[in-house]
């Protein structure tokens, strides 16, 4: 199995920015897709970011496009959600993923096998 640590989130000002980590320990010699979810109070799960083991491409949600960066460090291993420019609707908890590789849409939430806890991101206007 695959365990994950996310943290990073804290209360920032809208406009500021902000990295989360996820750092992985397991079974991380075979390779896995990457990705970040985020959920606010009484909604559903959705969507950030991912990046592809196999060939590093990368997807976001449109939301917020632009604005977070995802990269990761297959040496440590850790991935990291770089954010600017945040909104108080980025207020949510955000929780990292991850998978064996795979060829199968980076957004698809049930291909996502491992989960991080979660670390909660709070944007004041």
């Amino acid at each position: 199995q695959v365990q994950l640590v996310d943290s990073g989130g804290r209360l920032v000002q809208a406009g500021g920015s902000l990295r989360l980590s996820c750092a992985a320990s397991g079974r991380t010699s075979s390779g896995y897709d990457m990705g970040w979810f985020r959920q606010a109070p009484g909604k559903e799960r959705e969507f950030v970011a991912a990046i592809r083991w196999s060939n590093s491409s990368t997807d976001y949600a449109d939301s917020v496009k632009g604005r977070f960066t995802i990269s990761r460090d297959n040496a440590k291993p850790t991935k990291y959600l770089e954010m600017n420019k945040l909104k108080p609707e980025d207020t949510a908890v955000y929780y990292c993923a991850a998978r064996p590789w795979s060829w199968d849409k980076l957004r698809s939430t049930h291909s996502y096998p491992y989960w991080g806890q979660g670390t909660q991101v709070t944007v004041s206007s």
